[in-house]
């Protein structure tokens, strides 16, 4: 089964990037502590502190979706940092052996 790379691009409403940045540090430390997780990285955009990346390895598609069920993930995401974006992309990528 292969592992799942998720990147996730976040443009933050201009205003609270200095409300959404820090909640986005918190996301990433919960995230780590997954069973499954593998990776969790956040990244400002070199002269755009309102684009964000994601980057997010889990060991399965099922990982994923089970970390999109986490208490930390419904209430960093969905009640929090939302609400506070322009545009929020999502890209799904299996890796396969080898490719890490």
């Amino acid at each position: 089964m292969p592992e799942l790379q998720a990147i996730a691009r976040y443009t933050i409403t201009a205003g609270p990037q200095d409300e959404v940045l820090p909640l986005l540090t918190e996301l990433a430390e919960a995230s780590r502590g997954e069973p499954d997780n593998i990776a969790f990285d956040v990244y400002r955009k070199a002269g755009d502190d309102r684009e964000v990346v994601l980057l997010e390895r889990y060991r399965s598609r099922e990982a994923f979706a089970a970390h999109r069920e986490t208490p930390h993930f419904r209430a960093y995401v969905v009640e929090r940092i939302i609400p506070l974006l322009d545009s929020r992309t999502i890209e799904l990528f299996d890796v396969e052996e080898g490719d890490h």
